[in-house]
């Protein structure tokens, strides 16, 4: 993905107040030289944010003329309004390593064994892995296939097929599960009890005057 930012030339609170009020967002570019500070258009941006791509992808940003690989690395939200106070990005090149949180992506739930035959549901215990590896391999997002799981079973972080420069950072734990089958409960059915009914005001039992 491409976009385009600009060079900031006023810094401080009060000229990066200014700046959102006329529509547009402040920022940083560090790594691999000097930083620069930066301005983008604030609805560009908003949208951007909110395409997955953007978060876990290398990207090209243009600024002054020239194209430079980046990456996301903090933004920064207005506590209640839909707005974007601040990004930071980094730049990257072939030979930069880093460690980012990428989405995991579930294919073929409904056709395995758990779900098309054992009346079971799979749950997704976690949605997105923290990986290491250099900036050129990053992928946009991991593939996780549960066409093999049935009753009883849980896929774990080493069933993963990954390239081999990538790395999953699991910081300490053994082998986290990532998604587990579990059965679905059935409810039980109870009948309701017949009652007799309670004999009519007014009305002498039978056999008595």
């Amino acid at each position: 993905m491409k976009f385009v930012a600009f060079e900031r030339q006023l810094q401080g609170t009060g000229a990066s107040r200014r700046l959102r009020v006329s529509g547009k967002v402040p920022g940083i570019v560090y790594g691999a030289g000097q930083p620069a500070n930066i301005e983008l258009d604030h609805n560009a941006l908003f949208h951007a944010l909110k395409k997955e791509a953007f978060h876990s992808s290398i990207l090209e940003m243009e600024l002054g003329g020239k194209v430079e690989k980046v990456l996301v690395r903090d933004v920064q939200y207005h506590a209640y309004k839909q707005q974007v106070l601040h990004i930071d990005f980094q730049r990257v090149d072939s030979t930069t390593k880093i460690s980012k949180k990428v989405p995991l992506h579930f294919v073929n739930e409904e056709n395995s064994q758990a779900v098309k035959f054992d009346n079971c549901l799979i749950s997704h215990v976690v949605s997105e892995l923290e990986i290491e590896c250099l900036a050129e391999k990053l992928p946009e997002f991991l593939t996780v296939d549960l066409g093999g799981l049935s009753k009883g079973q849980s896929l774990h972080v080493d069933d993963l097929k990954l390239d081999a420069t990538v790395k999953v950072l699991t910081h300490g734990r053994k082998n986290p599960v990532i998604a587990t089958v579990v059965p679905v409960a059935v409810e039980e059915i109870v009948a309701p009890v017949a009652t007799a009914a309670a004999p009519a005001k007014g009305k002498a039992a039978k056999g008595k005057k």
